[in-house]
């Protein structure tokens, strides 16, 4: 999935040109080549598939040299994850009804490949023999109130994975005190977004839980992988409704299952995330940026164009990032409020900045 905005991220992150698309934390390849060439090690290049918004085609061709125009998936609008995933396994369906897949963002930072690829295939052998619906969870660290956790109890049959544990219950981004009872309680692990299933049982939970997606959809199976899907899919998406999958399907099914899963994961979706994957100076700010001078501040993230020079002088747990004539500062404990200063932004500035 590679058609969000992250608006969490802004300024660095802006509708014309989404982090996904950006090597953000300096190593050489962006977020998507990343994500990539991880899925590279569990199928072949024509098994890859990327669904993202019309206005970013080019950048996908330019980051992943000679893919194949069938696998890029063009959405002509920006309708949240449940219609992306019904299009991509609707489609998949014509292609292969028996197919297993895996849906995963990608703008995710994954440190442990080895682990996740084992965590993968784990999950594949599931899927592929049970009507199940599967998502990686990962131990919580902290109380962070910008993940969705996932409660747990055990399986109601022997798994021959003993990470693989029934979900009881979901929840949205909780307040800081439901999320320290969660770190404490032991049994909530964070929503990675990562999904695992058969095309079968996601069309079948999409028929039960979601019928007007399912209908939607399902129109178009004699159109998709020819000419006329695009044409569809501009139509689809012009009536389906703005919905998560973890809305639409996920916290109303009872055959869904989640892999505790130690892979070195971090959605970077926040400055806040990626502070912790930045080398620190010795007074702990995570700078990028050639030409950062400090003076007595601590506990910052700063991110400035290397062009820039940027002096500090007394700050602590601050945000402080320029990015095309744009400048933040906030308070690290307060990034959640940053979609609301895009909200306001568009409100009051105009498109241009967001």
């Amino acid at each position: 999935m590679a058609g969000g905005v992250g608006s969490r991220f802004w300024p660095m992150s802006r509708t014309a040109h989404p982090k996904q698309f950006m090597d953000i934390l300096g190593t050489g390849q962006t977020l998507l080549q990343q994500t990539y060439n991880r899925f590279l090690r569990l199928c072949p290049k024509e098994n890859i598939y990327i669904v993202t918004n019309d206005s970013y085609i080019d950048f996908v061709k330019e980051q992943i040299p000679g893919i194949d125009n069938s696998v890029i998936l063009s959405e002509p609008a920006r309708k949240n994850t449940a219609p992306c995933v019904a299009y991509a396994c609707y489609k998949i369906a014509q292609l292969n009804p028996d197919a297993v897949t895996v849906i995963a963002p990608s703008d995710h930072l994954i440190t442990k490949e080895d682990t996740f690829v084992k965590a993968i295939k784990s999950c594949f052998k599931k899927a592929a023999e049970e009507n199940c619906l599967l998502t990686l969870g990962i131990r919580p660290s902290r109380p962070d109130t910008g993940y969705g956790y996932i409660q747990y109890i055990e399986s109601e049959i022997k798994e021959r994975d003993i990470r693989i544990k029934k979900v009881k219950t979901f929840t949205e981004k909780p307040d800081l005190e439901m999320a320290k009872f969660f770190l404490q309680s032991g049994d909530f692990l964070w929503n990675a977004g990562i999904f695992i299933w058969s095309v079968k049982s996601i069309i079948k939970a999409f028929e039960t839980y979601s019928p007007e997606l399912d209908i939607l959809f399902r129109e178009g199976n004699s159109v998709y992988n020819t000419p006329k899907e695009a044409g569809f899919i501009a139509e689809v998406y012009s009536q389906c409704k703005n919905i998560s999958i973890d809305y639409a399907v996920m916290e109303k099914a009872d055959n869904v299952y989640v892999r505790a899963s130690v892979i070195g994961w971090s959605d970077l979706g926040t400055w806040g995330s990626l502070y912790d994957h930045i080398k620190c100076d010795e007074d702990k700010n995570a700078i990028v940026g050639k030409n950062v001078i400090n003076y007595n501040s601590k506990n910052c993230i700063v991110n400035v164009p290397k062009d820039k020079l940027v002096i500090l002088q007394g700050l602590d747990g601050y945000i402080v990032a320029e990015s095309d004539g744009i400048l933040l500062i906030c308070k690290k404990e307060d990034e959640q409020q940053i979609k609301t200063f895009v909200n306001d932004v568009k409100i009051t500035k105009g498109e241009k900045f967001v």
